[in-house]
């Protein structure tokens, strides 16, 4: 369990604040993770990587010369936001594009997509390379739906080494992804872990058993055998990546880079016990090993675990494998002596968004709007840990923190909103980029699109009748449902549709708006437990679909908790 800890809402940005002090040869803090605090040449492609804290040394730890630009870091287990992911790449680019790398998860997926459309309107080049090294997550024929695990390392390694000789865009592009459809990875684990404050680790397993298939962000996993000895778990872990070789690798003679990675608790003694006999065994199988590494490099917080990772080399990835790199995490070759960033170029804080005009009935719709939010802060504050322990079930566990986050934050920036001005729509924009920004994650994104479609509909010119309201939900459920859920997937969607259908149904009857609003919350709740009986098709409780069957979405139950709690 987590002992060490303040507000555990805090955890995340305070690791961060202490990451940076502590490595300040290496990194400076830039909104939304961590930049390089030394130079690099014009034109030199940008490698940002990313992805929910929690599992260091990835992703602020693999920040220097020959590996990633910059690192987008999110909450526990929470993809950053796609403002965090834009805020990075900009402070890391110099002239030559991004490359944007990380795990293939929903909720990175969702915003780093929306960073990169930001950034290419801004006239910034960017490409993308999801890590899909995990080989339980999804059967070969449908290889581009796995997970992102140990596998990251190899990808981001050969992509900074790219950059750093000088590739350009399309180069660095082309070689990350060869070095991606060449890596595999299986993991195991022991025990789960536990998020700062929780009184139960995320999934437990039973004495003498281990979990097979886990992923790093406390899902469990898709099999449970017992604990076999230190030779046994070596076998285990390469058969079943010796089953599966990438297309054109055969065993024999074939260089490879075995990367046996401990997942947080599990200790080095252990892992070299262990990697002994996969050196063995892989030698048996006529494999050349080159520069394996073995301990801590992509983590689970302090789940015990251990996954294999083999990265299958051509002459051009040894190459750039072998290159020097020099992190705070992870070093290869003698340092690189470089000159440090100048303070002057160092971004200050955004400045507050600029309050455009609207009319007093709309001012005073917006106070009606910053009350909506405070009652919806302390609803989530409610049931948070509640929210947390259904979407440990077949998720993360992070859906009560991460809407908590979300939910401050959109208070906090609704009131300072109303209080210079805005209108009922601005002040809906600006908590939907708060709520965005802070919660990350894939309902960060989708409360963030929902929010802005509100406030976009809503306007700051008059004050919102029945029917403009019913419009302005109508818009939101638009903007979810562009993410690509549909009704019967278990998620958010489950509750909204049926919401927007009877709210928009009631007011064009004629029911006045609280009317409306009530009988739609009543069609929220009902939609929301009758998720339990459904089988998840999108995010990562898909991975473990059947483990979700008996209970209800916590996006669903959020939501009504939320629209009921605005109702007054």
């Amino acid at each position: 369990m987590t002992r060490l800890f303040n507000d555990p809402a805090d955890f995340a940005d305070e690791a961060t604040d202490g990451f940076v002090a502590a490595n300040e040869r290496w990194v400076r803090k830039v909104h939304g993770g961590v930049a390089r605090a030394t130079t690099s040449p014009d034109g030199t492609v940008a490698v940002v990587i990313g992805g929910g804290s929690g599992h260091y040394p990835a992703f602020g730890g693999l920040v220097g010369h020959g590996l990633a630009a910059g690192a987008a870091m999110g909450n526990l287990f929470a993809s950053p936001s796609a403002q965090q992911v834009a805020g990075v790449a900009r402070a890391s680019e110099h002239g030559a594009g991004v490359l944007l790398s990380y795990g293939n998860y929903a909720g990175d997926v969702l915003n780093f997509d929306a960073a990169a459309r930001t950034l290419e309107a801004d006239g910034i080049p960017v490409r993308t390379v999801r890590v899909t090294d995990d080989v339980v997550s999804a059967p070969a024929d449908r290889a581009s739906e796995r997970r992102g695990i140990a596998g990251d390392l190899c990808v981001f390694k050969v992509a900074g080494a790219a950059a750093e000789r000088g590739d350009d865009l399309d180069a660095v592009t082309a070689v990350a992804e060869r070095a991606n459809d060449r890596t595999r990875s299986f993991g195991v684990a022991f025990s789960g872990c536990s998020l700062p404050g929780a009184d139960e680790p995320l999934f437990e397993v039973p004495e003498g058993r281990m979990a097979i298939g886990m992923g790093i962000h406390g899902e469990r996993g898709i099999d449970e055998t017992d604990v076999p000895s230190a030779d046994g778990l070596a076998s285990l872990l390469v058969e079943r990546l010796l089953d599966e070789l990438p297309d054109g690798v055969q065993a024999q003679g074939q260089k490879v880079v075995p990367i046996l990675n401990g997942l947080g608790s599990v200790k080095y003694e252990e892992l070299f016990v262990v990697y002994r006999s996969v050196q063995r065994l892989l030698a048996d199988a006529g494999v050349v090993i080159v520069e394996p590494e073995v301990g801590e490099l992509v983590t689970s917080f302090d789940m015990a675990g251990v996954s294999l990772t083999l990265f299958w080399l051509d002459d051009e990835l040894e190459e750039l494998w072998a290159a020097p790199a020099d992190t705070p995490a992870y070093r290869k070759g003698g340092a690189v002596a470089e000159a440090r960033v100048d303070p002057s170029v160092v971004a200050a804080d955004d400045a507050a968004e600029t309050i455009g005009p609207a009319s007093d009935d709309s001012r005073a719709a917006a106070e009606q709007v910053v009350a909506g939010f405070a009652a919806v802060r302390v609803v989530i504050d409610e049931h948070a840990d509640e929210l947390g322990r259904i979407d440990a079930v077949a998720g993360d566990g992070d859906h009560g923190i991460g809407m908590q986050r979300g939910a401050h934050a959109a208070d906090v920036a609704a009131a300072d909103a109303v209080g210079r001005g805005a209108g009922a729509g601005s002040v809906l924009r600006t908590a939907g980029d708060a709520w965005s920004d802070k919660a990350g994650g894939t309902s960060g994104a989708i409360w963030g699109a929902a929010l802005e479609a509100l406030g976009r509909v809503l306007g700051d010119d008059s004050r919102p009748t029945a029917a403009t309201v019913a419009a302005a939900v109508g818009a939101a459920t638009e903007a979810v449902l562009a993410f690509g859920a549909t009704v019967g997937d278990k998620t958010m969607v489950d509750a909204l549709v049926p919401f927007d259908e009877v709210l928009r149904t009631r007011i064009d009857e004629g029911a006045p708006l609280a009317e409306a609003w009530a009988a739609a919350v009543t069609a929220a709740r009902e939609a929301a437990d009758a998720t339990a009986a459904l089988m998840p098709k999108k995010g990562r409780a898909r991975t473990h679909a059947e483990q979700a069957v008996g209970t209800v979405d916590p996006g669903a139950v959020s939501f009504a908790l939320i629209v009921e709690a605005v109702a007054p």
